[in-house]
């Protein structure tokens, strides 16, 4: 798996990410300049946390914009496994390849502490390394992470089952005191429709490695290799059918002529 790693200016979290996919799956990354318009062979896209852009506007709103996010667009519109860690589904959102928007926490404050997720679809490409129901520990660190939306695009997330990861308790509870941000329905990650795309506020990279003393994140990267290898199998298996297809019509024109 080649994972491309976008780097906006004010992107912070590229280098965990790529020290999750190098040193915790062995897998090989790149950095993709936001001004390159060469996705360099990528499987699999990340936008990192941050403050692209420095946040002005609003978080997201510029690198939207940037070069590099024609290909991140055609990409993810193409198929492509593409994740957006809080600024990146900041970006995601602004760019409309997911809905809904985040805005200022609640509390109107600045949120940095471990926070409870459930997954709430294990079978998507980000998470088949999980189980529905289980209970990870992931870090926050974002001011604008209050996921929301209208009404009916809440209730077509959750019947589409588009809500991979709530926040919840201890217990396992998505209660109000529990949700860090006030996001509509403890919500804290949704692919779109297609489900190749993952947007979500806490940061799995940063609990991805066992120095770090909790490898609950490592989950959503194992999942993409997961994924980038049936996807990698599938092909060869298409290309051993069509060249057996092939030899098998030259075998019957040599019969017939």
């Amino acid at each position: 798996m080649k994972v491309g790693i976008v780097r906006f200016p004010g992107s912070n979290c590229d280098a965990d990410v790529y020290r999750a996919v190098t040193e915790g799956l062995g897998e090989s990354a790149v950095y993709l300049w936001h001004k390159s318009n060469d996705l360099d062979g990528a499987d699999v896209v990340v936008l990192p946390g941050g403050f692209s852009y420095g946040d002005y506007l609003r978080a997201g709103a510029i690198a939207r914009f940037s070069p590099i996010m024609r290909e991140v667009i055609d990409f993810a519109r193409g198929g492509g496994l593409t994740l957006g860690i809080c600024n990146g589904f900041q970006v995601l959102c602004e760019a409309h390849l997911l809905p809904g928007a985040l805005v200022r926490n609640r509390t109107l404050r600045f949120r940095c502490h471990d926070v409870g997720l459930r997954v709430e679809n294990g079978r998507t490409p980000f998470t088949t390394a999980y189980s529905q129901g289980d209970l990870l520990d992931i870090p926050i660190a974002h001011g604008e992470g209050q996921f929301v939306a209208e009404a009916a695009t809440l209730d077509e997330l959750e019947a589409e089952d588009r809500v991979v990861f709530r926040y919840v308790d201890r217990r396992g509870e998505a209660t109000d005191a529990a949700n860090p941000n006030g996001s509509a329905r403890n919500i804290a990650g949704i692919t779109n429709a297609e489900g190749n795309i993952l947007g979500l506020m806490p940061h799995p990279e940063r609990h991805s490695l066992a120095v770090l003393g909790n490898t609950d994140g490592l989950g959503v990267f194992r999942s993409l290799l997961a994924a980038v290898s049936a996807l990698s199998d599938s092909g060869r298996g298409r290309t051993r059918l069509e060249g057996e297809r092939a030899s098998a019509d030259r075998a019957v024109a040599g019969v017939s002529s």
